[in-house]
Protein backbone atom coordinates (compact mmCIF):
# COMPACT_ATOMS: atom_id res chain seq x y z
CA UNK A 1 0.00 0.00 0.00
CA UNK A 2 2.89 2.37 0.87
CA UNK A 3 4.46 1.67 -2.51
CA UNK A 4 1.18 2.49 -4.27
CA UNK A 5 0.84 5.74 -2.32
CA UNK A 6 4.40 6.69 -3.14
CA UNK A 7 3.77 5.94 -6.81
CA UNK A 8 0.64 8.10 -6.87
CA UNK A 9 2.49 10.93 -5.10
CA UNK A 10 5.36 10.63 -7.51
CA UNK A 11 2.99 10.74 -10.49
CA UNK A 12 1.35 13.84 -9.03
CA UNK A 13 4.72 15.53 -8.71
CA UNK A 14 5.49 14.52 -12.27
CA UNK A 15 2.28 16.10 -13.53
CA UNK A 16 2.82 19.23 -11.46
CA UNK A 17 6.39 19.47 -12.63
CA UNK A 18 5.24 19.06 -16.21
CA UNK A 19 2.65 21.79 -15.80
CA UNK A 20 5.21 24.10 -14.25
CA UNK A 21 7.64 23.37 -17.01
CA UNK A 22 4.95 24.09 -19.61
CA UNK A 23 4.09 27.37 -17.87
CA UNK A 24 7.78 28.30 -17.73
CA UNK A 25 8.01 27.78 -21.46
CA UNK A 26 4.94 29.96 -22.14
CA UNK A 27 5.27 33.55 -23.26
CA UNK A 28 4.59 36.07 -20.48
CA UNK A 29 1.57 37.33 -22.44
CA UNK A 30 -0.05 33.90 -22.01
CA UNK A 31 0.70 33.37 -18.32
CA UNK A 32 -0.78 36.69 -17.22
CA UNK A 33 -4.28 35.37 -17.93
CA UNK A 34 -3.94 33.09 -14.89
CA UNK A 35 -3.26 35.95 -12.49
CA UNK A 36 -6.04 36.24 -9.89
CA UNK A 37 -8.37 39.23 -10.19
CA UNK A 38 -8.50 41.71 -7.32
CA UNK A 39 -12.24 42.07 -6.80
CA UNK A 40 -13.44 44.87 -4.49
CA UNK A 41 -16.06 42.57 -2.94
CA UNK A 42 -16.20 38.81 -2.24
CA UNK A 43 -16.64 37.02 -5.55
CA UNK A 44 -17.82 33.54 -6.34
CA UNK A 45 -20.71 31.19 -5.62
CA UNK A 46 -23.00 31.58 -2.64
CA UNK A 47 -22.04 29.98 0.66
CA UNK A 48 -25.23 29.40 2.64
CA UNK A 49 -23.46 29.38 6.00
CA UNK A 50 -21.93 32.78 5.30
CA UNK A 51 -25.28 34.20 4.22
CA UNK A 52 -26.89 32.99 7.44
CA UNK A 53 -24.05 34.49 9.48
CA UNK A 54 -24.84 37.92 8.02
CA UNK A 55 -28.54 37.45 8.74
CA UNK A 56 -27.78 36.44 12.33
CA UNK A 57 -25.61 39.52 12.83
CA UNK A 58 -28.39 41.82 11.63
CA UNK A 59 -30.97 40.03 13.76
CA UNK A 60 -28.82 40.29 16.87
CA UNK A 61 -28.35 44.04 16.45
CA UNK A 62 -32.00 44.74 15.69
CA UNK A 63 -33.29 42.54 18.51
CA UNK A 64 -30.96 44.26 20.98
CA UNK A 65 -31.89 47.80 19.97
CA UNK A 66 -35.69 47.66 19.54
CA UNK A 67 -37.18 46.90 22.96
CA UNK A 68 -40.86 46.63 23.78
CA UNK A 69 -42.49 48.21 26.81
CA UNK A 70 -43.95 51.59 27.73
CA UNK A 71 -42.60 54.54 29.67
CA UNK A 72 -43.89 57.89 30.86
CA UNK A 73 -42.89 60.57 28.37
CA UNK A 74 -41.97 63.21 30.93
CA UNK A 75 -40.24 61.23 33.65
CA UNK A 76 -38.98 58.29 31.62
CA UNK A 77 -40.38 55.95 34.29
CA UNK A 78 -41.05 52.43 33.05
CA UNK A 79 -44.69 51.31 33.06
CA UNK A 80 -44.92 47.68 34.08
CA UNK A 81 -48.26 46.70 32.56
CA UNK A 82 -49.96 48.05 29.45
CA UNK A 83 -53.27 47.99 31.37
CA UNK A 84 -51.84 50.58 33.78
CA UNK A 85 -50.77 53.01 31.07
CA UNK A 86 -52.49 56.35 30.73
CA UNK A 87 -52.23 59.12 28.19
CA UNK A 88 -48.83 60.70 27.60
CA UNK A 89 -46.79 57.51 27.37
CA UNK A 90 -44.22 56.40 24.81
CA UNK A 91 -42.70 53.13 23.66
CA UNK A 92 -39.34 52.51 25.33
CA UNK A 93 -36.58 54.23 23.45
CA UNK A 94 -34.58 52.16 20.98
CA UNK A 95 -32.67 52.79 17.79
CA UNK A 96 -35.75 52.42 15.59
CA UNK A 97 -39.52 52.89 15.69
CA UNK A 98 -41.58 49.72 16.00
CA UNK A 99 -44.49 51.25 14.05
CA UNK A 100 -42.73 52.89 11.09
CA UNK A 101 -42.97 51.84 7.45
CA UNK A 102 -39.28 50.94 7.53
CA UNK A 103 -39.99 48.54 10.37
CA UNK A 104 -42.90 47.05 8.46
CA UNK A 105 -40.30 45.99 5.87
CA UNK A 106 -38.06 44.72 8.66
CA UNK A 107 -40.86 42.53 10.04
CA UNK A 108 -41.39 41.12 6.52
CA UNK A 109 -37.66 40.48 6.24
CA UNK A 110 -37.62 38.66 9.57
CA UNK A 111 -40.47 36.39 8.46
CA UNK A 112 -38.65 35.64 5.20
CA UNK A 113 -35.50 34.80 7.15
CA UNK A 114 -37.52 32.49 9.41
CA UNK A 115 -38.86 30.64 6.37
CA UNK A 116 -35.44 30.35 4.73
CA UNK A 117 -33.39 29.31 7.76
CA UNK A 118 -35.93 27.55 9.97
CA UNK A 119 -34.58 29.57 12.89
CA UNK A 120 -37.51 30.46 15.20
CA UNK A 121 -35.80 33.58 16.53
CA UNK A 122 -36.71 35.54 13.41
CA UNK A 123 -40.45 34.87 13.55
CA UNK A 124 -40.26 35.24 17.32
CA UNK A 125 -38.98 38.77 16.92
CA UNK A 126 -42.01 39.68 14.79
CA UNK A 127 -44.49 37.84 17.01
CA UNK A 128 -43.28 39.55 20.18
CA UNK A 129 -43.33 43.07 18.71
CA UNK A 130 -46.68 42.72 16.96
CA UNK A 131 -48.31 41.14 20.01
CA UNK A 132 -47.07 44.10 22.03
CA UNK A 133 -48.38 46.61 19.48
CA UNK A 134 -51.74 44.83 19.31
CA UNK A 135 -52.07 45.00 23.09
CA UNK A 136 -51.08 48.67 23.26
CA UNK A 137 -53.30 49.77 20.37
CA UNK A 138 -56.24 47.80 21.80
CA UNK A 139 -55.75 49.49 25.16
CA UNK A 140 -55.72 53.01 23.75
CA UNK A 141 -58.48 52.36 21.22
CA UNK A 142 -60.92 52.21 24.14
CA UNK A 143 -59.48 55.12 26.09
CA UNK A 144 -61.49 58.38 26.28
CA UNK A 145 -59.52 61.42 25.17
CA UNK A 146 -56.96 59.46 23.14
CA UNK A 147 -55.63 61.34 20.14
CA UNK A 148 -52.59 61.40 17.86
CA UNK A 149 -50.69 63.67 20.24
CA UNK A 150 -51.00 61.63 23.44
CA UNK A 151 -50.80 57.93 22.50
CA UNK A 152 -47.64 55.89 21.81
CA UNK A 153 -49.06 54.22 18.70
CA UNK A 154 -50.47 57.13 16.70
CA UNK A 155 -49.50 55.58 13.34
CA UNK A 156 -51.67 52.57 14.15
CA UNK A 157 -54.67 54.36 15.61
CA UNK A 158 -54.53 57.63 13.65
CA UNK A 159 -52.82 56.95 10.30
CA UNK A 160 -52.49 60.07 8.19
CA UNK A 161 -50.52 58.78 5.19
CA UNK A 162 -49.68 55.60 3.34
CA UNK A 163 -46.32 55.73 5.12
CA UNK A 164 -48.19 55.17 8.39
CA UNK A 165 -50.16 52.17 7.23
CA UNK A 166 -49.18 50.24 4.10
CA UNK A 167 -45.86 48.55 4.87
CA UNK A 168 -46.93 47.77 8.43
CA UNK A 169 -50.25 46.37 7.23
CA UNK A 170 -48.50 44.01 4.82
CA UNK A 171 -46.29 42.63 7.59
CA UNK A 172 -49.15 42.33 10.09
CA UNK A 173 -51.25 40.38 7.57
CA UNK A 174 -48.33 38.07 6.82
CA UNK A 175 -48.03 37.33 10.52
CA UNK A 176 -51.78 36.80 10.84
CA UNK A 177 -51.77 34.37 7.91
CA UNK A 178 -48.78 32.58 9.37
CA UNK A 179 -50.37 32.09 12.79
CA UNK A 180 -48.71 32.06 16.19
CA UNK A 181 -49.50 35.65 17.17
CA UNK A 182 -52.44 37.13 19.02
CA UNK A 183 -55.43 38.28 17.00
CA UNK A 184 -54.17 41.10 14.80
CA UNK A 185 -57.50 41.66 13.03
CA UNK A 186 -58.28 45.08 14.59
CA UNK A 187 -54.92 46.46 13.43
CA UNK A 188 -55.39 45.00 9.95
CA UNK A 189 -58.87 46.44 9.51
CA UNK A 190 -57.81 49.87 10.69
CA UNK A 191 -54.78 49.97 8.40
CA UNK A 192 -56.67 48.74 5.34
CA UNK A 193 -59.55 51.10 5.93
CA UNK A 194 -57.09 53.95 5.59
CA UNK A 195 -55.28 52.56 2.52
CA UNK A 196 -58.42 51.58 0.65
CA UNK A 197 -60.86 54.33 1.56
CA UNK A 198 -59.14 57.37 3.08
CA UNK A 199 -55.92 57.98 1.15
CA UNK A 200 -56.29 60.59 -1.61
CA UNK A 201 -56.59 59.23 -5.16
CA UNK A 202 -56.61 60.71 -8.65
CA UNK A 203 -59.88 60.54 -10.55
CA UNK A 204 -58.91 57.18 -12.08
CA UNK A 205 -58.27 55.67 -8.63
CA UNK A 206 -54.47 55.94 -8.57
CA UNK A 207 -53.18 56.52 -5.06
CA UNK A 208 -51.61 59.98 -4.84
CA UNK A 209 -50.57 62.81 -2.55
CA UNK A 210 -51.10 66.56 -2.59
CA UNK A 211 -47.50 67.36 -1.78
CA UNK A 212 -45.20 68.88 -2.81
CA UNK A 213 -47.83 69.80 -5.43
CA UNK A 214 -51.42 68.85 -6.01
CA UNK A 215 -52.01 65.48 -7.68
CA UNK A 216 -48.52 64.10 -7.19
CA UNK A 217 -47.51 60.45 -7.54
CA UNK A 218 -44.65 59.24 -5.34
CA UNK A 219 -43.11 56.03 -6.63
CA UNK A 220 -42.50 55.06 -2.99
CA UNK A 221 -46.27 54.63 -2.66
CA UNK A 222 -46.23 51.54 -4.83
CA UNK A 223 -44.74 49.75 -1.84
CA UNK A 224 -46.66 51.77 0.73
CA UNK A 225 -49.91 50.42 -0.70
CA UNK A 226 -49.71 47.48 -3.12
CA UNK A 227 -48.30 44.77 -0.81
CA UNK A 228 -50.89 45.58 1.85
CA UNK A 229 -53.76 45.50 -0.62
CA UNK A 230 -52.48 42.26 -2.16
CA UNK A 231 -52.00 40.62 1.23
CA UNK A 232 -55.55 41.59 2.14
CA UNK A 233 -56.68 39.79 -0.99
CA UNK A 234 -54.75 36.71 0.11
CA UNK A 235 -56.19 36.93 3.61
CA UNK A 236 -59.82 37.42 2.63
CA UNK A 237 -59.97 35.85 -0.82
CA UNK A 238 -61.78 38.95 -2.11
CA UNK A 239 -60.87 39.72 -5.70
CA UNK A 240 -61.47 43.46 -5.33
CA UNK A 241 -58.19 43.78 -3.45
CA UNK A 242 -56.23 42.01 -6.18
CA UNK A 243 -57.96 44.16 -8.80
CA UNK A 244 -56.94 47.33 -7.00
CA UNK A 245 -53.35 46.18 -6.54
CA UNK A 246 -53.01 45.36 -10.24
CA UNK A 247 -54.58 48.70 -11.17
CA UNK A 248 -52.04 50.55 -9.04
CA UNK A 249 -49.09 48.81 -10.72
CA UNK A 250 -50.35 49.52 -14.22
CA UNK A 251 -51.44 53.11 -13.60
CA UNK A 252 -48.26 54.10 -11.78
CA UNK A 253 -46.26 52.47 -14.57
CA UNK A 254 -48.20 54.21 -17.34
CA UNK A 255 -47.20 57.58 -15.94
CA UNK A 256 -43.78 56.96 -14.41
CA UNK A 257 -42.00 54.09 -16.18
CA UNK A 258 -39.57 55.24 -18.85
CA UNK A 259 -39.36 52.50 -21.44
CA UNK A 260 -36.12 53.70 -22.98
CA UNK A 261 -34.35 53.47 -19.62
CA UNK A 262 -36.26 50.60 -18.08
CA UNK A 263 -36.53 52.75 -14.94
CA UNK A 264 -39.14 54.73 -13.03
CA UNK A 265 -39.16 58.44 -12.27
CA UNK A 266 -39.26 59.20 -8.57
CA UNK A 267 -42.09 61.71 -8.84
CA UNK A 268 -44.86 62.61 -11.26
CA UNK A 269 -47.06 65.71 -11.04
CA UNK A 270 -50.24 65.93 -13.05
CA UNK A 271 -49.73 69.63 -13.89
CA UNK A 272 -46.02 69.30 -14.77
CA UNK A 273 -44.63 68.82 -18.28
CA UNK A 274 -41.95 67.67 -18.84
CA UNK A 275 -40.83 65.78 -15.75
CA UNK A 276 -37.18 66.00 -14.62
CA UNK A 277 -35.33 62.75 -15.28
CA UNK A 278 -34.72 61.75 -11.66
CA UNK A 279 -34.27 57.99 -11.26
CA UNK A 280 -33.79 57.57 -7.54
CA UNK A 281 -32.49 54.15 -6.57
CA UNK A 282 -34.59 53.43 -3.49
CA UNK A 283 -37.81 54.57 -5.16
CA UNK A 284 -37.11 52.07 -7.94
CA UNK A 285 -36.50 49.55 -5.18
CA UNK A 286 -39.92 50.22 -3.72
CA UNK A 287 -41.44 49.67 -7.16
CA UNK A 288 -39.86 46.31 -7.96
CA UNK A 289 -40.38 45.15 -4.38
CA UNK A 290 -44.09 45.98 -4.67
CA UNK A 291 -44.45 44.04 -7.91
CA UNK A 292 -42.57 41.10 -6.41
CA UNK A 293 -44.89 40.98 -3.40
CA UNK A 294 -47.96 41.23 -5.61
CA UNK A 295 -46.83 38.41 -7.91
CA UNK A 296 -46.22 36.25 -4.84
CA UNK A 297 -49.94 36.18 -3.96
CA UNK A 298 -51.76 37.20 -7.16
CA UNK A 299 -53.74 34.18 -8.40
CA UNK A 300 -52.38 32.56 -11.54
CA UNK A 301 -55.72 32.99 -13.27
CA UNK A 302 -56.12 36.68 -12.47
CA UNK A 303 -56.58 38.57 -15.78
CA UNK A 304 -54.00 41.19 -14.77
CA UNK A 305 -51.20 38.80 -13.88
CA UNK A 306 -49.57 38.73 -17.33
CA UNK A 307 -49.41 42.53 -17.46
CA UNK A 308 -47.86 42.79 -13.99
CA UNK A 309 -45.31 40.09 -14.83
CA UNK A 310 -44.41 41.86 -18.06
CA UNK A 311 -43.87 45.12 -16.18
CA UNK A 312 -41.78 43.39 -13.52
CA UNK A 313 -39.56 41.84 -16.17
CA UNK A 314 -39.14 45.14 -17.99
CA UNK A 315 -38.03 46.79 -14.77
CA UNK A 316 -35.62 43.96 -13.89
CA UNK A 317 -34.03 44.29 -17.34
CA UNK A 318 -33.67 48.03 -16.88
CA UNK A 319 -32.05 47.69 -13.48
CA UNK A 320 -29.56 45.14 -14.82
CA UNK A 321 -28.13 47.77 -17.16
CA UNK A 322 -27.09 50.03 -14.30
CA UNK A 323 -25.43 47.66 -11.83
CA UNK A 324 -21.96 48.92 -10.99
CA UNK A 325 -18.79 46.87 -11.29
CA UNK A 326 -18.73 46.11 -7.57
CA UNK A 327 -22.33 44.84 -7.54
CA UNK A 328 -24.11 47.86 -6.08
CA UNK A 329 -26.30 50.54 -7.64
CA UNK A 330 -25.88 54.29 -7.49
CA UNK A 331 -28.11 56.73 -5.59
CA UNK A 332 -29.24 58.13 -8.93
CA UNK A 333 -29.26 55.05 -11.10
CA UNK A 334 -28.03 56.57 -14.35
CA UNK A 335 -25.45 58.87 -12.74
CA UNK A 336 -22.33 56.90 -11.80
CA UNK A 337 -20.79 59.88 -10.00
CA UNK A 338 -23.54 59.64 -7.34
CA UNK A 339 -22.75 57.44 -4.36
CA UNK A 340 -23.41 53.70 -4.10
CA UNK A 341 -26.44 52.97 -1.92
CA UNK A 342 -27.15 49.85 0.13
CA UNK A 343 -30.91 49.75 0.72
CA UNK A 344 -31.75 49.93 -2.99
CA UNK A 345 -29.11 47.32 -3.81
CA UNK A 346 -30.66 44.97 -1.25
CA UNK A 347 -34.16 45.54 -2.65
CA UNK A 348 -32.95 44.65 -6.15
CA UNK A 349 -31.01 41.61 -4.91
CA UNK A 350 -34.10 40.27 -3.17
CA UNK A 351 -36.55 41.00 -5.98
CA UNK A 352 -34.32 39.51 -8.68
CA UNK A 353 -33.46 36.41 -6.65
CA UNK A 354 -37.13 35.95 -5.80
CA UNK A 355 -37.96 36.15 -9.48
CA UNK A 356 -35.39 33.47 -10.27
CA UNK A 357 -36.63 31.20 -7.50
CA UNK A 358 -40.25 31.67 -8.60
CA UNK A 359 -39.49 31.08 -12.27
CA UNK A 360 -40.30 34.64 -13.36
CA UNK A 361 -36.75 35.40 -14.53
CA UNK A 362 -34.08 33.46 -16.40
CA UNK A 363 -31.68 31.97 -13.85
CA UNK A 364 -28.75 32.04 -16.26
CA UNK A 365 -29.13 35.71 -17.07
CA UNK A 366 -30.05 37.12 -13.67
CA UNK A 367 -28.43 34.81 -11.12
CA UNK A 368 -24.93 36.30 -11.38
CA UNK A 369 -26.40 39.80 -11.05
CA UNK A 370 -28.23 38.92 -7.82
CA UNK A 371 -25.29 37.04 -6.30
CA UNK A 372 -22.87 39.85 -7.07
CA UNK A 373 -25.27 42.30 -5.44
CA UNK A 374 -25.44 40.14 -2.32
CA UNK A 375 -21.64 39.93 -2.09
CA UNK A 376 -21.51 43.72 -2.24
CA UNK A 377 -24.17 44.01 0.48
CA UNK A 378 -22.13 41.82 2.84
CA UNK A 379 -19.38 44.43 2.83
CA UNK A 380 -21.90 46.97 4.15
CA UNK A 381 -22.99 44.97 7.23
CA UNK A 382 -20.49 45.84 9.94
CA UNK A 383 -19.33 43.62 12.79
CA UNK A 384 -22.12 44.92 15.02
CA UNK A 385 -24.84 44.05 12.49
CA UNK A 386 -25.46 47.63 11.42
CA UNK A 387 -26.14 48.34 7.74
CA UNK A 388 -23.92 51.06 6.32
CA UNK A 389 -24.25 53.52 3.42
CA UNK A 390 -28.03 53.75 3.60
CA UNK A 391 -29.64 56.97 2.43
CA UNK A 392 -31.81 58.67 5.04
CA UNK A 393 -35.48 59.40 4.40
CA UNK A 394 -35.91 61.38 1.20
CA UNK A 395 -38.77 63.39 -0.26
CA UNK A 396 -39.32 64.18 -3.92
CA UNK A 397 -36.78 66.52 -5.50
CA UNK A 398 -36.54 67.91 -9.00
CA UNK A 399 -32.78 68.49 -9.20
CA UNK A 400 -29.89 66.02 -8.87
CA UNK A 401 -28.03 67.84 -6.07
CA UNK A 402 -30.84 67.08 -3.63
CA UNK A 403 -30.22 63.35 -4.06
CA UNK A 404 -26.42 63.51 -4.41
CA UNK A 405 -26.04 65.04 -0.98
CA UNK A 406 -28.63 63.16 1.06
CA UNK A 407 -26.76 61.83 4.13
CA UNK A 408 -26.15 58.14 4.80
CA UNK A 409 -26.29 56.64 8.28
CA UNK A 410 -26.44 53.28 10.05
CA UNK A 411 -29.52 54.62 11.85
CA UNK A 412 -31.36 55.04 8.55
CA UNK A 413 -33.91 52.29 9.18
CA UNK A 414 -34.52 51.63 5.48
CA UNK A 415 -31.62 49.19 5.16
CA UNK A 416 -32.47 46.47 7.64
CA UNK A 417 -35.60 44.93 6.12
CA UNK A 418 -34.19 44.81 2.58
CA UNK A 419 -30.95 43.17 3.78
CA UNK A 420 -32.93 40.52 5.66
CA UNK A 421 -35.11 39.91 2.61
CA UNK A 422 -32.10 39.67 0.31
CA UNK A 423 -30.22 37.29 2.58
CA UNK A 424 -33.25 35.05 3.04
CA UNK A 425 -33.73 34.80 -0.71
CA UNK A 426 -30.03 34.07 -1.25
CA UNK A 427 -30.40 31.06 1.06
CA UNK A 428 -33.22 29.80 -1.14
CA UNK A 429 -31.28 30.60 -4.33
CA UNK A 430 -28.29 28.59 -3.09
CA UNK A 431 -30.57 25.58 -2.62
CA UNK A 432 -32.54 25.81 -5.85
CA UNK A 433 -29.73 26.66 -8.29
CA UNK A 434 -25.98 26.10 -8.24
CA UNK A 435 -23.60 28.66 -9.64
CA UNK A 436 -19.85 28.31 -10.04
CA UNK A 437 -16.98 30.46 -11.22
CA UNK A 438 -16.10 29.55 -14.78
CA UNK A 439 -14.88 32.66 -16.51
CA UNK A 440 -17.32 34.52 -14.25
CA UNK A 441 -20.33 33.30 -12.29
CA UNK A 442 -22.37 30.87 -14.34
CA UNK A 443 -25.35 28.63 -13.69
CA UNK A 444 -24.21 25.00 -13.62
CA UNK A 445 -27.17 23.20 -12.02
CA UNK A 446 -30.53 24.82 -12.79
CA UNK A 447 -33.66 24.52 -10.69
CA UNK A 448 -37.27 24.77 -11.87
CA UNK A 449 -38.20 26.42 -15.18
CA UNK A 450 -39.87 29.76 -15.85
CA UNK A 451 -43.46 30.83 -15.37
Amino acid sequence: MRKLSAAIAGFGLFLAGGALAQQAAEPVSVSIHRNPAKYPVPYGPLDEARVVEVLNRVHAYVDRTTPTGLMDRESGRAIGRVADAGLGTAIRKGDFSLTSYEWGVTYSGMLAAADATGDPRYAGYVRDRLNFLAEVSGHYRQMPGANAANVPVKQILFPAALDDSGAMAAAVIKMQRRGGASDLTPMIRHYLDYVSTKQFRLTDGTLARNRPFADTLWLDDMYMSIPAIAQMGALTGERRYFDDAVKQVLQFSKRMFQNDKGLYLHGWVQAMDPHPAIYWARANGWAILAMTELLDVLPQNHPGRAAVLKQYRAHAAGLARYQSGNGMWHQLLDRPDSYLETSATAMYAYSIARGINRGWLDAKAYGPMAILAWHAITTKVNKDGQVEDVCVGTGIGFDPAYYYYRPVNVLAAHGYGPVLLAGAEMVMLSRKHRYAGNGGLQLVVPGAGRE
